[in-house]
């Protein structure tokens, strides 16, 4: 006789296979391949667009309305999606599927770049002010406010799968990989993560999302480059393994490996399915959230701030987790057998002995406290839209209050479930995105009519 707890693993387990299966990731990678024809390419060839709209994000314009500024607002994004996805993700991948599963984490960024951008101008189009003169938006106020009162119900499902989703994917799981990495590198007990966690992320997220933003802005940046140098020297050490790297990458894209060292050989398939999901699961492309922060920056027009925010993508996927996948596969330590951040830890120690885990750990430890920061936000949003803003602060205080059980926790459960409701989130937008996306495509007609 099953006990409840063991039916419930059960039922949550069948469903995520469905959530995150080949359908599901079909779905995903065909919407965005969809709205990446529709837009003629436009995300690709605007990428130094892009760049250039961040620069200029730094400062709020004088006529443009919202509480933070585009760049606080993309560094809030990229807090939220820069996590373990993209050091523990990335190795799962490439453990599970293959080295080929990098080239299908590429393949997802770059359509992914019009999902984004997509997600990003529909939240910023319809966005409202709550009560207390803030902005909100997101994939519920795009459906709200775009496909109207018929498909409220669409934005509600959206709004409760996020807002149960981000205490697990974005605040105990991202604890508890702390937790774990700073107690095997540094033998920091487990607890200790958990309370000091808690009062750094209550000090932050009690200021709202202008603290969060200037927080984010300050962290951010300084993480991603410090990773990104990190990376290149791990690089720059098995630069000769580079062309060797790259001809596994392509090679096992299309075609299974065998079995080798500690590597249990993969099928194509585990190759696309991994690298896929891995890659969605690291830039949330498809899932709606970067549209939730992206809603509170600054700004005249919704196309900006899509071409702001589809580089999230970018910098996350094609810039971050490349680094983490070519150390990796480089190294060689790809085949050992090891998988998530112990794969990751192991390529950084062998390319610089003695730090390189420690790099890696600390690394890990800020790209998760930073998650945390980000999809607090997303989390309030999505309860300010079922609850009103009287939910706000009674949110923040059991998001501060689960951190240090997240810490010490047993989280295989929680993960599953919380990783199911991530996927979840994805339905709802993707209906969304291709209902929206003829004004989508006028909006971006008008806009570069009128500006270029």
């Amino acid at each position: 006789m099953l006990s409840v707890m063991e039916f419930l693993n059960q039922l949550v387990n069948q469903i995520n296979g469905l959530v995150w299966g080949p359908p599901m990731l079909v779905l995903i990678l065909g919407t965005g391949f969809f709205l990446m024809v529709l837009l003629k390419l436009m995300p690709l060839r605007r990428i130094g667009t892009g760049f250039a709209m961040i620069w200029r994000g730094r400062h709020r314009g004088d006529t443009a309305t919202g509480e933070i500024s585009p760049f606080e607002a993309l560094m809030t994004c990229l807090a939220a999606t820069v996590g373990t996805g993209n050091i523990a993700g990335v190795a799962t991948a490439i453990a599970l599927g293959g080295p080929g599963a990098l080239f299908w984490m590429w393949c997802t960024a770059l359509v992914g770049m019009a999902t984004k951008y997509c997600e990003v101008v529909l939240a910023v189009h319809f966005r409202e002010k709550d009560d207390r003169g803030e902005h909100a938006g997101g994939p519920m106020y795009a459906i709200k406010n775009g496909l109207g009162r018929k498909w409220l119900w669409l934005g509600v499902a959206f709004a409760i799968f996020g807002g149960f989703a981000g205490f697990g994917i974005g605040n105990m799981v991202q604890v508890n990989s702390m937790a774990q990495a700073l107690e095997s590198s540094f033998s920091i007990p487990l607890w200790v993560t958990g309370v000091v966690t808690m009062i750094l992320i209550g000090l932050v997220i009690l200021g709202g999302i202008k603290r969060i933003g200037a927080v984010a802005a300050s962290l951010v940046p300084f993480m991603c480059v410090a990773y990104v140098l990190a990376g290149l020297v791990v690089l720059v050490v098995n630069a000769e393994r580079i062309p060797e790297a790259l001809d596994l990458i392509f090679t096992h894209a299309f075609t299974p490996i065998a079995a080798t060292g500690g590597f249990a050989g993969a099928a194509v398939m585990a190759a696309i399915r991994f690298g896929v999901a891995r890659g969605i699961f690291s830039n949330e492309a498809g899932l709606g959230s970067a549209g939730i922060a992206q809603a509170a920056g600054t700004t005249n027009n919704a196309v900006q701030s899509g071409l702001i925010g589809m580089m999230g993508t970018f910098i996350d996927t094609i810039i971050i987790c490349s680094i983490t996948g070519l150390a990796i596969v480089c190294s060689g330590v790809w085949s050992s057998g090891a998988s998530g951040a112990a794969l990751s830890a192991a390529a950084f120690e062998v390319s610089m002995p003695g730090i390189g885990g420690a790099i890696l750990t600390l690394s890990l430890v800020v790209f998760a406290f930073t998650t945390i920061l980000g999809w607090s936000y997303y989390g309030e949003k999505c309860w300010e839209f079922l609850l009103g803003t009287k939910s706000t602060v009674p949110y923040r205080i059991v998001w501060v209050a689960v951190i240090p059980f997240g810490a010490i926790s047993q989280l295989d459960f929680a993960w599953l479930l919380a990783d199911t409701l991530n996927g979840l989130m994805a339905l709802p937008n993707l209906i969304s995105l291709i209902l929206l996306s003829p004004l989508v495509v006028k909006l971006t007609r008008d806009y570069f009519q009128k500006n270029d």
